[in-house]
This record gives C-alpha cells, sequence and structure tokens, in this order.
C-alpha cells in the first residue's frame, strides 16, 4: 500500500475471438487475479482470461 492506495500490480487480461486483448482489471495479489480469471473462464466464453503482472512482458 502506498500513500494513495493499494497498489494493484497484477492484472486480468481477456482476448477476444478476433485476437483483441482488454483489461478486464487490477488486483492487488497474483492469487486474487488468478481467482477472477478462473471465475471468467469458468463460465464456458470462448475468450482466454489471464494474469500478468504489470511491467512483465506478455507471453
Amino acid at each position: 500500500m502506498t500513500d494513495s492506495g493499494p497498489v494493484l500490480s497484477w492484472l486480468v487480461i481477456r482476448q477476444d475471438d478476433n485476437g483483441n486483448r482488454y483489461r478486464v482489471g487490477r488486483y492487488a495479489t497474483k492469487d486474487e487475479a488468478q481467482k477472477i480469471a478462473d471465475s471468467l473462464d469458468d463460465r464456458g466464453h470462448k475468450q482466454l482470461y489471464w494474469v500478468e503482472r504489470i511491467g512483465s512482458p506478455a507471453l
């Protein structure tokens, strides 16, 4: 946490069928972000969800 609030350094990213990528949300911990990504993935949509740390290159 900083003076301005919590540090949200983990992203959940969604990629649609056309390859477009969107930021779903920012989270304080990797576990929190992964739970969100897993719950979205469990809905059975064709989109791909993953967790990424801010400042880390996407694979």
